[in-house]
């Protein structure tokens, strides 16, 4: 698996963002979609990889810079065909790698509440992060879960996942 800084304008990964789009509006309110569209995942102080495997796109995940050495991860997607393989703990490693790289001493994110989102939100904990109040532009939303995680510039970067 290869993660490189990508575009997404990339007709893969607009074909992605688009479904990644398409099911959060189908799984939560309008006013609860936070989400980023193609044109703000390509908006200065946002970054967006992919993953690929000999040239197929397998995910995407994005980091968006809040200033304070604080920033977020936004746009996670595994494609449908590509998971169960670990590409979204491969992915949220190398976000947790570039982040600590930058200099941030935080990473928060926001998903939902629903189970649709369940998946996320033990991913999530799994690698340390934990329920926070609402950060950035972000509101209390009862559909929404905002969860944060320290990166210990003193030390290591985190470790690898195992794959799975």
């Amino acid at each position: 698996m290869h993660l490189a800084i990508d575009h997404p304008t990339r007709a893969d990964v607009r074909a992605l963002l688009d479904e990644h789009l398409h099911d959060m509006h189908a799984t939560s309110a309008p006013e609860s979609v936070h989400a980023l569209d193609h044109s703000s995942l390509a908006a200065p102080g946002v970054t967006l990889w992919s993953a690929r495997e000999d040239g197929t796109l397998l995910g995407i995940g994005a980091l968006k810079d809040l200033g304070g050495r604080h920033g977020e991860i936004k746009s996670m997607r595994t494609a449908t065909l590509s998971r169960g393989r670990g590409v979204a703990a491969a992915m949220l490693h190398h976000l947790l790698t570039e982040a600590t790289a930058r200099g941030w001493d935080r990473v928060s994110l926001e998903t939902g509440t629903q189970d649709y989102f369940a998946p996320a939100r033990r991913l999530y904990a799994r690698h340390g992060f934990v329920e926070c109040s609402p950060f950035g532009d972000y509101v209390l939303d009862p559909s929404s879960v905002f969860m944060s995680r320290r990166l210990d510039l003193s030390g290591p970067a985190p470790t690898d996942p195992a794959p799975g």
